[in-house]
């Protein structure tokens, strides 16, 4: 087994989570599987879900800030009848079962089509969410009362895919940020059933799907260099930032490499930009903001995250 480093591969990587791993588990397989101790995540998913984690591998953790408010896909299943003290199979069931919990099909679609929008939506009272440095977990297990702090998300699609029985399969594609087993407490409510969360599978975070993912056995079964090998690896230059490009000269990208601006030409689609993406080669050496030198064309690339060294 190779020893983590602080140097290694820069880049990102996609891998399909197991479920009974937590995302930081993951996180330390990769860093045995490619010898590097500069390895993070863009999101975490909970330990019974499953599917698409996107690490930020070395340089790449630069880079994090950017890549964890795209929206997200989920395909999951919630089961009827049983309301459970964490909204999922891993909590404690809560009152009376439903005697009938099988849900009516067309009922069912129209509650979910009802959770499309925009609107305040609260984490559940056992969540990872933190307030006064703990989280709200470990005040519900206390008994103490867990406050009330809803966020504004947004759900583009929210479809009950089939029902069988007491289980439904659904699909939602909803901004990041997003409590699915909310969502299925909230639907079972609705109903007046009562339900769970008793699945959930991630596919999609922005731009990165799962069907591009590798599983830890899949990547460990690889040489070592194929591990940092297209689809499921992405080097810098490849990460799909919504910035434009400008290329530098050589000398200009020495500049750059060592935290200097450089005066460049700017092109049409890097007017006003927030962001530009400083290339020499092909590589990515920096993100930067451009300053306008005068009234002309001309502008001051000045480097804010550094990518070579």
């Amino acid at each position: 087994m190779s020893v983590p480093s602080a140097d290694g591969p820069s880049g990102l990587l996609l891998v399909d989570k197991p479920e009974a791993m937590t995302s930081h588990d993951v996180v330390d397989a990769v860093r045995r599987l490619l010898g590097t101790r500069r390895v993070g995540h863009t999101g975490t998913l909970d330990p019974a879900a499953t599917g698409l984690l996107v690490l930020c591998v070395g340089r790449a953790g630069r880079l994090q800030s950017f890549l964890t408010c795209y929206d997200k896909s989920y395909e999951g299943t919630m089961r009827f009848g049983v309301e459970t003290d964490t909204y999922d199979r891993e909590g404690t069931p809560v009152g009376t079962p439903h005697p009938d919990p099988r849900p009516d099909e067309e009922r069912l679609r129209a509650a979910c089509s009802r959770w499309v929008g925009e609107f305040e939506q609260a984490p559940p009272p056992f969540s990872a969410k933190k307030i006064g440095g703990k989280k709200f977990y470990e005040l519900a297990r206390r008994g103490e009362a867990v406050p009330h702090l809803p966020k504004k998300i947004r759900i583009t699609r929210f479809d009950a895919v089939e029902v069988s029985g007491d289980v439904a399969r659904f699909h939602v594609d909803c901004s990041s940020g997003t409590y699915i087993r909310s969502l299925a407490h909230d639907v079972g409510k609705e109903l007046g059933l009562g339900a769970h969360l008793a699945s959930l599978r991630r596919t999609r975070i922005g731009p990165f799907s799962l069907d591009r993912a590798r599983t830890l056995p899949a990547l460990e079964a690889l040489a070592p260099a194929e591990r940092t090998a297209p689809p499921w690896w992405m080097p810098l230059a490849e990460v799909p930032l919504p910035f434009p490009s400008l290329a530098l000269l050589p000398g200009e990208a020495a500049k750059v490499r060592r935290g200097h601006a450089v005066p460049v030409r700017v092109p049409t689609d890097a007017t006003g930009a927030p962001w530009v993406r400083l290339l020499a080669e092909g590589d990515l050496v920096a993100l930067g903001h451009l300053e306008p030198l005068g009234r002309g064309a001309l502008a001051l690339a000045k480097p804010k995250i550094v990518l070579q060294d």
